[in-house]
């Protein structure tokens, strides 16, 4: 059991022969694909999209409009048009929150999250509900880090206006019943638009738009093997047909007078100015090396290394694994009696062991367990049972030194 023969695939660790990386739900690491991509496009084919007539400049659009195509594929959706680049998931998130629901929320309507969202899924809704005197409803979770649907559903009401849920929990590793939720929703009230962010699913799972039947998914390219500030917002196309920009300048417009703006049609009318070309190819990139790997083994080598981890983790006295929900991904949290998490972070970084300590943007959730922040490994297709070997034992010496 491993992933050797995928670890080569990621210069990183040629040049960090020692590395155990475990922060993979923060951001993963890069196959050499990707990063070819990207050098070649800046050092053979770099210009500016959608306004050149100029060979290199037709070829940057003809790249740029390709991945759209590719991604949305990807995920399914029913045509490019519904796929809107944005720079991650954070941003994504924000624009629905301030270009489609903003506009239609009155006072006294209510949005709907869970317990476990990241910052980026609560704080824009946060924000727009009290601007407008409406409600945030949050629905709670159980100890073992799971959402109650019969909960959930209770939390809907004639006055909810969006509901925004996590496919999987980036501090919990929690999977939630995604498309169970939504069926849920829809048979309550058919015209709930509802997000969800995929940031932490896209990468392993299988997404396809269609049968979710989401009106909005959100995900960050650099948590996919791709490059950082380049993320997708997909949205139901006449979702985003109703929605007006928020941001407003150079390409995203039809005509221009001194007095008036008539804007382009989406997908071109979210995306103003020069956006990340070169953050563009090198998601395609991503996504083509993605569609080489069998997910369904990974999924399986995954979960392998994750219960072996928490196996040997458990034996360790004193420590605690938070989020033991029934379907999980490959993202163990814990706590350890004896040492601050921080001090647990700081001890395995220096045996080179890459994890990360904290709240993992979800203070609110450690609020709710109790908790000033949790150790969490993550784990990706360049993990081997080596480096569980390597994290279990490191865990071990500072327990043993803090008692």
């Amino acid at each position: 059991m491993g992933n050797v023969r995928h670890k080569n695939d990621f210069p990183v660790f040629r040049h960090h022969k020692d590395l155990v990386y475990l922060d993979s739900a923060a951001t993963s690491q890069k196959p050499e694909v990707v990063i070819d991509a990207i050098q070649r496009f800046y050092t053979q084919e770099n210009a500016n999209i959608h306004r050149g007539l100029y060979p290199m400049a037709a070829k940057a659009s003809r790249q740029y409009e390709q991945v759209r195509e590719k991604v949305a594929r990807f995920i399914n959706a029913r045509a490019e048009q519904e796929i809107i680049y944005t720079s991650g998931t954070t941003e994504g998130i924000n624009l629905v929150a301030q270009s489609y629901l903003e506009p239609r929320l009155q006072a006294g309507d209510e949005v709907v999250i869970s317990a476990m969202e990241h910052h980026a899924n609560l704080i824009p809704w946060q924000q727009i509900t009290a601007r407008k005197q409406a409600r945030l409803k949050v629905v709670p979770i159980s100890e073992l880090g799971e959402l109650d649907l019969d909960e959930f559903q209770a939390a809907l009401s004639e006055k909810t206006a969006m509901v925004a849920c996590t496919h999987i929990s980036n501090t919990l590793g929690t999977i939630n019943p995604i498309q169970e939720i939504i069926k849920r929703v829809r048979s309550f009230r058919q015209d709930i638009p509802i997000l969800v962010d995929a940031a932490q699913s896209a990468v392993h799972y299988e997404l396809d738009v269609q049968e979710i039947d989401c009106d909005f998914m959100v995900f960050s390219g650099h948590k996919i093997f791709g490059p950082t500030g380049i993320g997708v917002l997909y949205g139901k196309e006449e979702r985003l047909q109703e929605m007006q920009p928020i941001r407003f300048g150079g390409d995203m417009i039809e005509n221009v007078s001194f007095e008036s703006t008539t804007f382009a049609k989406a997908p071109r009318k979210f995306e103003a100015g020069t956006t990340n070309i070169a953050g563009v190819i090198g998601l395609g990139a991503a996504i083509d090396y993605i569609q080489t790997l069998d997910r369904e083994t990974i999924r399986q080598e995954l979960s392998q290394l994750h219960n072996l981890a928490v196996q040997d983790l458990e034996a360790i006295q004193g420590l605690t694994i938070i989020g033991k929900a029934k379907s999980k991904s490959a993202i163990i949290s814990f706590v350890l009696e004896q040492a601050h998490p921080h001090d647990i972070a700081s001890f395995l970084g220096a045996e080179n062991i890459a994890i990360r300590a904290g709240h993992h943007c979800t203070q609110p959730l450690m609020d709710f367990l109790h908790l000033p922040g949790t150790v969490r490994a993550s784990f990706s297709i360049y993990n081997t049972k080596e480096d569980v070997r390597r994290l279990v034992n490191a865990v071990r010496t500072v327990a043993e030194f803090f008692t």
